[in-house]
């Protein structure tokens, strides 16, 4: 019994070391929306589409590559899939769920 209680411990000692690693979000705090505008102010154009939440994401994606003609790579990615971290002025990924519509806000990335 002692032993399963101790593994229990572990594990969620182990869980709140992995949540450091996980990307963070604008709501972290100023030093990370600075940082976001430092890399979006060498792109141009439109850089986020709020109003595509719910949209088909092929409809989505022809929608982008309109409104910013510099956006040359829209890939479709299923919601929860790892992505890299590296950011291109010229990306949007497009994150959907199995039914085909978008559920993350397409930003620049």
């Amino acid at each position: 019994m002692e032993t399963k209680f101790a593994q229990i411990i572990v594990f969620f000692l182990l869980a709140l070391f992995f949540q450091t690693l996980m990307a963070r979000k604008e709501i972290d705090g100023p030093e990370v929306i600075e940082l976001q505008k430092e890399f979006e102010s060498n792109c141009f154009g439109k850089l986020r589409w709020p109003e595509l939440i719910g949209v088909p994401t092929k409809l989505a994606k022809e929608i982008i590559e309109k409104e910013n003609p510099s956006i040359n790579d829209v890939p479709i990615v299923l919601n929860g899939s790892p992505v890299t971290f590296d950011f291109r002025c010229e990306r949007v990924r497009l994150f959907d769920n199995i039914l085909g519509y978008v559920v993350q806000i397409p930003t620049v990335t």
